[in-house]
């Protein structure tokens, strides 16, 4: 049975100090960075030994959205920053639309043939202009067209056999401070972040997003905790007025933002309480031992459900065939022009 726990790993292939870590009970996932990355053929070796370990195999997971977000680079597709997207959709609404789709299809299936289950992606952020850590990884300053090209890239995902986690849940993009290095604190009413912020994530729920993560930021006018530790937010709203039945992610419970909630073990706790189905430990492995000894959870029916659910999709192409598919080749050369001028932009 998977646990709810996701670690990382130490370098390019499993140490022995990893392989324990991973056979614990309470572990069902593991997050890649780029350490864990020199070639295609050695990540699908890598992701073949993770997958070997346990019955049903832990999920595997990467930060692969794009732009200056992407862990994987010689050997992959250059993904743009989504930003750009949203640039072609101010001229082009539905080259747009076609572009994010064909992003999310090369992005999904370049991934799934190493052996990858998912990414976390995409950035539902609305861009408020004063998110350093945001900033380009957002679509647009425009709900309504993040909504549409998020749509568009999880049909592209859904056609590279991967499911979509939706970020930063209920929105990181109108407070300045990075969650990774502070405690940000956005002041607005829930009134203000329905009306703006919400509209992705409702209109993607809608659409069929798989997974949700909170974001390490607390909105004071609707709970004193971050979102990621609150029931108010993942129970009452995201489950309760929203409907969303999928997995929640917590963002990772290293990060600055997450020590509000004291030590790694009551950070798990915490979030795990607030409606969270697994929760992250990144870069810390004296903290991931930590909460493999400290933590008790019984692992609820329903999280164990759909955590199955984040398993990639059929039987993926190998990295080197998905070359000889005319349909790949296409959308390749189609995202390699997202950037260059509109004029030049293959047509839809």
């Amino acid at each position: 049975m998977l646990g709810p726990v996701m670690l990382d790993v130490a370098g390019t292939q499993l140490t022995a100090e990893d392989e324990a870590r991973l056979r614990h009970p309470l572990v069902g996932g593991v997050i890649l960075f780029r350490r864990n990355y020199e070639s295609p053929a050695q990540l699908a070796a890598l992701t073949a030994a993770i997958h070997a370990l346990r019955s049903p195999p832990l999920l595997i997971a990467v930060d692969h959205e794009g732009g200056r977000v992407q862990r994987f680079r010689d050997g992959f597709t250059k993904i743009p920053a989504m930003r750009e997207l949203g640039k072609i959709w101010d001229e082009h609404p539905q080259k747009a639309r076609h572009l994010a789709q064909q992003t999310g299809f090369v992005l999904a299936a370049e991934l799934r043939g190493c052996g990858v289950d998912f990414s976390f992606t995409p950035v539902l952020d609305m861009d408020y202009g004063q998110s350093s850590v945001i900033g380009d990884r957002a679509f647009h300053t425009d709900a309504q067209a993040i909504a549409e090209l998020a749509h568009s890239l999880l049909q592209g995902l859904k056609q590279g056999g991967m499911h979509t986690v939706g970020k930063h849940f209920p929105g990181h993009g109108f407070v300045a401070a990075d969650s990774h290095l502070d405690i940000p604190v956005d002041e607005r009413s829930f009134v203000d972040i329905e009306l703006a912020d919400l509209i992705p994530f409702r209109q993607m729920i809608g659409y069929g997003l798989t997974a949700v993560m909170p974001a390490h930021v607390i909105y004071p006018k609707v709970d004193d905790r971050p979102a990621g530790f609150s029931p108010v937010w993942l129970k009452t709203i995201l489950r309760g007025q929203l409907g969303f039945e999928g997995v929640i992610f917590s963002d990772d419970l290293s990060m600055e933002g997450a020590t509000v909630a004291g030590s790694i073990v009551r950070r798990a706790e915490a979030a795990l309480n607030a409606g969270c189905d697994m929760v992250l430990v990144c870069n810390k492995p004296e903290s991931a031992d930590e909460l493999l000894r400290g933590l008790h959870w019984e692992m609820p029916v329903t999280s164990r459900a759909r955590l199955v659910h984040m398993r990639g999709l059929s039987n993926p192409t190998p990295l080197a065939k998905l070359h000889e598919q005319p349909n790949f080749l296409k959308a390749l050369s189609e995202v390699a022009g997202i950037g260059m001028s509109n004029s030049e932009l293959p047509l839809a």
